[in-house]
């Protein structure tokens, strides 16, 4: 059984693109979370009617986050993807994020991509290409997600593709820090 937190994340400067694992398919009112021990998805939570994941997702493989997970990523796909499935991401921004529970703050911070392979999204580079209003339902699905859950998230700031490639990099930094 290999662990897929330890997975090649092929990081590529240029293209501004990695590989990430989707944990929580688009439109999912489920949560899952990958289990390192196993090497299985587990079901972590259900959350309320009325709210579903706006998008897919997952974690990139070989990072380390300020929360001590693998780094978060959310990606914009036409279809859900199934749990597990691995994906070539293009990085379009980030969400610098802290997150409080049980009095602990952490940063939590969430790169935004798309699917590599998308057509309807092909076109999309930056995060601010899809307006503020959708970072705004993103921003507000984290605090609603966060609040069922009794913790608090607040975003720090934004960023844009390059920003969230600077994230990346640091979390892969941590990660091998750590190893």
């Amino acid at each position: 059984m290999s662990d897929l937190t330890v997975l090649d994340p092929c990081i590529d400067a240029e293209a501004l693109t990695c590989r990430a694992i989707i944990e929580t398919p688009l439109g999912s009112h489920a949560k899952y979370d990958y289990d390192r021990e196993s090497g299985l998805f587990e079901l972590t939570g259900i959350l309320p009617t009325g709210i579903v994941f706006p998008l897919a997702f997952g974690f990139v493989p070989s990072t380390l986050g300020g929360d001590g997970d693998p780094l978060d990523i959310l990606l914009l796909v036409e279809d859900p993807l199934p749990i597990g499935c691995l994906v070539t991401a293009k990085l379009l921004g980030v969400i610098k994020a802290e997150q409080t529970e049980d009095g602990h703050t952490a940063r939590n911070d969430r790169l935004i991509a798309r699917v590599k392979e998308s057509r309807l999204f092909a076109s999309i580079n930056e995060l601010d290409q899809l307006g503020d209003a959708f970072s705004a339902e993103i921003q507000r699905f984290f605090e609603a997600y966060n609040e069922v859950k009794g913790k608090r998230f607040e975003v720090l700031e934004r960023g844009d593709a390059a920003a969230a490639f600077v994230v990346l990099q640091e979390a892969h930094r941590q990660f091998h820090a750590r190893s």
